[in-house]
């Protein structure tokens, strides 16, 4: 279990995608994606989001991300922040994202 503290420490936000395309010197399959989070800037994100789609299905498209992880450096990319998603029955991830429209920023809580 964890406290109520303990949850507040991440930093969950909505952010639109503005950009994907394939990430082949990723080990396992892979897109970098270009993340507009509103007054929080814009960030990049290294996701294995590859089974359910495709970049041209991806911009646009409002995601959830934890937004305060240290950047991590996969390959030459660094990624910095943690788009969210549901594994399905064969370890592929189905992003989370809000069932109507919000502004690009807002905290999950």
């Amino acid at each position: 279990m964890i406290s109520w503290a303990d949850f507040e420490k991440i930093d969950i936000r909505t952010g639109t995608i503005l950009e994907a395309r394939d990430f082949p010197e990723a080990i396992k399959p892979a897109f970098q994606l270009v993340i507009d989070f509103g007054d929080l800037g814009i960030k990049q994100s290294s996701a294995q989001i590859t089974a359910h789609y495709s970049p041209a299905t991806l911009v646009g498209k409002q995601i959830i991300a934890v937004v305060n992880f240290p950047p991590k450096k996969i390959a030459h990319f660094y990624s910095e922040c943690l788009v969210l998603g549901v594994y399905d029955e064969n370890h592929q991830v189905i992003l989370l994202s809000p069932n109507l429209p919000t502004g690009n920023g807002f905290k999950i809580g």
